[in-house]
């Protein structure tokens, strides 16, 4: 046996192992790495032994580090069949065309330096020869060299809609004793959820005994996840959202659009049922989660749930308003925003409403996902935790300056103002800038808790309202504003105008709850 990994081992990213089992090569996931671009984004498909070739592709779960690259499997390896679980291809089909948009508009738009990977063509093309089995109906895998027969099969993994695990068996060979004439049997989890979710059950596992096993050790030895459980987390969410919701205010939630974003909109229904938050509670969701969603609900008799009569579009939702004045309106709280992205990238819906709501102490921002290393989310979390004194939020924000709750300043940023207005005008976006947070929860089954609150007032004239040349936000440290601790922010940013009214003296400060 071989076993070679192909994608990333220190992090997440381009999950992908080459498994040689008596000349039959497999490839288990093909994903690819979200933070690159480009061919550095892929698994090394050139680091193969000599000679070695993958016949088999299975892939495990729709999240792009484990489904990106499939559909460039082909050209590498032109023979290749690639298999997954009912559910995944519906969710590849959706999603991999989605990838093929956004890797072409980033490049034409300047965003990335890289050409896309592949087109929507090539995506529909290939999408066509992907095989689907039911999970536990084990079929043949063995390769044009394969000297023995090979089996593979799923099981359910609980990680999201579709997701897997693979037992992989082989006929030993003739040399075996009789205490070895049991196939060889090598198990591969991905990523795998042993507790389950509130849509999804708890994985399951083949029967023992198993030979070898390759296991998934995301917080594997973290102790934040090791002294907390999900239920725990669960319900300090549930607290969180409705001490929130009785202020007043407004809870923007990121997550990610597969897997997360339907598991918080099942739980905010059951706070909603079990009156933990008010039944008229308005939700807000957007974009790709919603045709995910559709997914879910029309395989929840063909898949694995905990309850199969649930729909996430059973929980009562509208679409995220469009225009300015309709989205300050609903900002306007109370109400909840379950948006993406979970890492909060810019310019992410979850981004840009972060951005809305943080003049308003009453608000919060929710963070219930692994906030990779390096993202915006994982940089506000990241900046008590770790007594982090310089943040930046993203290369394409003005600089701002504010304190910690234990009063240590920090600085984000900063752009020249030829950067910023050039900037502003390829994106077609106005914006006052990133705010940061301090503060954090704990972390259990990819559940993280994470609140952020505190005053910020803007400048701006009443007698020409539509002109705001200059917005200011003042604040002091603020120890105790958060759950698990605060600060208070000061910045300056100018906002580039479309339209420049007569000029008028700006009035003193006052509290504002919408940019």
């Amino acid at each position: 046996m071989i076993l070679l990994p192909l994608g990333r081992t220190d992090g997440i990213g381009a999950s992908c192992f080459f498994l040689n089992l008596a000349g039959t090569g497999l490839l288990l996931d093909a994903g690819t790495d979200p933070r690159a671009s480009g061919t550095e984004a892929l698994p090394q498909f050139d680091a193969l032994p000599a000679g070695s070739y993958a016949d088999h592709a299975l892939i495990t779960h729709a999240h792009r580090d484990h489904l990106g690259a499939a559909p460039l499997l082909p050209d590498a390896f032109p023979h290749v069949h690639v298999h997954m679980t009912p559910p995944t291809r519906r969710l590849a089909k959706l999603l991999l065309p989605a990838s093929a948009r956004l890797q072409k508009r980033k490049y034409e738009e300047g965003s990335a330096d890289n050409k896309p990977l592949f087109t929507e063509d090539k995506v529909d093309q290939q999408s066509a020869l992907y095989l689907a089995h039911d999970l536990k109906n084990p079929f043949d895998v063995t390769g044009m060299q394969g000297a023995r027969s090979v089996e593979a099969q799923f099981f359910g993994a609980g990680h999201i809609l579709g997701s897997a695990g693979v037992l992989v068996e082989v006929e030993r060979d003739g040399n075996s004793s009789s205490e070895d004439s049991n196939p060889f049997r090598l198990f591969y989890t991905s990523d795998t959820n042993a507790s389950g979710q509130t849509i999804l059950p708890p994985a399951s596992y083949p029967e023992p005994p198993l030979d070898t096993l390759v296991l998934e050790c995301t917080l594997g030895d973290d102790p934040d996840a090791a002294a907390t459980n999900r239920e725990r987390e669960t319900d300090r969410f549930a607290e969180t959202l409705a001490e929130t919701l009785r202020r007043g205010g407004t809870a923007v939630v990121p997550v990610f659009a597969m897997g997360r974003a339907q598991e918080i909109l099942a739980l905010v229904g059951r706070f909603k049922q079990r009156g933990r938050i008010p039944e008229e509670t308005p939700v807000y969701t957007a974009g790709m989660m919603r045709g995910i969603a559709d997914i879910y609900d029309e395989t929840r008799h063909a898949s694995p749930r905990r309850d199969p009569d649930f729909r996430v579009f059973g929980v009562d939702q509208e679409s995220v308003p469009r225009g300015d004045k309709r989205k300050a309106e609903a900002l306007d709280g109370p109400g909840v925003f379950v948006v993406t992205s979970g890492m909060m990238f810019e310019p992410t819906l979850s981004n840009r409403l972060a951005r809305r709501v943080v003049d308003n102490e009453d608000d919060a921002v929710l963070l219930v996902g692994f906030p990779g290393e390096g993202t915006p989310a994982g940089r506000l979390l990241d900046a008590t935790g770790n007594g982090v004194s310089e943040v930046t939020l993203n290369a394409e924000r003005r600089s701002a300056k504010g304190y910690l709750a234990d009063g240590t300043p920090f600085e984000f940023g900063p752009l020249s103002d030829e950067e910023w207005e050039e900037r502003s005008r390829r994106s077609g976006r106005e914006s006052a800038g990133d705010a940061g947070a301090a503060g954090r929860g704990g972390v259990t089954g990819g559940l993280t808790i994470f609140e952020r609150r505190f005053p910020i007032f803007e400048w701006r004239s009443r007698s020409c309202p539509r002109e705001t040349t200059r917005r200011r936000w003042s604040g002091q440290p603020s120890p105790g504003l958060n759950i698990a601790g605060g600060f208070a922010l000061k910045r300056s940013a100018r906002l580039p105008l479309k339209t420049t009214p007569p000029r008028c003296p700006l009035p003193p400060p006052r509290p504002n709850r919408n940019c």
